[in-house]
């Protein structure tokens, strides 16, 4: 785990994203379906930049090439960003979502049937 990801909380992060929103006045255009919506719109444009690649190809990228890595970067970080924002404006707690989740998960896909197979839990 990078340091960063150690030492900083989802709450910081989130106190961060909504001083960063308050500053430009953006409270008003943070509604739960305006940053649902960017949150697809983010997640496509990290896609695209591994349209028509192959694994490969893409694990060489990330190794080898500083921009595209930084790109990706850029990418994920806007995603996440739009996510803590979402998060702000609808109110969830993030950590306990992903950890209910969690459980939830590991109830539908136990290690015994779901290990090294990615058939869905309905299938298994």
């Amino acid at each position: 785990m990078n340091k960063l990801d150690a030492a900083t909380t989802v709450g910081e992060l989130k106190k961060r994203m909504g001083r960063f929103r308050d500053d430009r006045d953006w409270a008003q255009f943070h509604d739960p379906k305006n940053l649902a919506e960017a949150i697809a719109i983010e997640a496509a444009e990290l896609l695209e930049l591994f349209l028509w690649k192959e694994k490969a190809e893409i694990g060489r990228l990330l190794k080898k090439d500083a921009a595209y890595r930084l790109a990706v970067e850029e990418e994920l970080a806007d995603i996440v960003m739009t996510c803590l924002s979402f998060a702000n404006a609808a109110d969830i707690d993030v950590a306990g979502a992903v950890t209910a989740k969690l459980v939830k998960a590991a109830k539908k896909y136990p290690v015994a049937k779901a290990r090294g197979k990615a058939t869905k839990y309905d299938r298994l």
